[in-house]
């Protein structure tokens, strides 16, 4: 028998005050994460996605390597910046693999933390 694996969205620290100064809220950002599970979006490789939010004027980059955690990592306005640059998505990838090898355990510590926020969380 097998358990239905649960889908788990967070926001980095980072991201929940960049979110919360465009005015992009949780309900939101927990649909957007359901348009990526089913390929609407970017996917960047390793791992990262890139997701338009907010009637296409920001952009929000996504890891979720494995799809155990699905993480908001980086919000940008379309009007500041085109997209991020290779030393970024490198960056956002070893990010991805760290997530990847996190534990349940290794999430909470986090989340606790207040380093990470849980913004959804559902049955698949």
């Amino acid at each position: 028998m097998t358990e239905a694996i649960k889908l788990r969205a967070f926001k980095t620290e980072w991201f929940a005050k960049a979110a919360k100064k465009a005015e992009i809220s949780d309900a939101y950002l927990c649909k957007a994460i359901e348009q990526v599970r089913l390929g609407q979006c970017d996917d960047l490789g390793g791992g990262v996605f890139k997701k338009r939010l907010n009637k296409n004027m920001h952009r929000s980059i996504i890891i979720a390597k494995g799809g155990k955690y699905w993480v908001y990592a980086y919000l940008f306005a379309k009007k500041d910046r085109e997209n991020i640059d290779q030393k970024e998505l490198d960056d956002f990838r070893n990010l991805a693999d760290l997530f990847a090898n996190k534990t349940d355990a290794d999430i909470k510590k986090e989340v606790d933390g207040k380093k990470l926020e849980e913004i959804c969380h559902g049955e698949d």
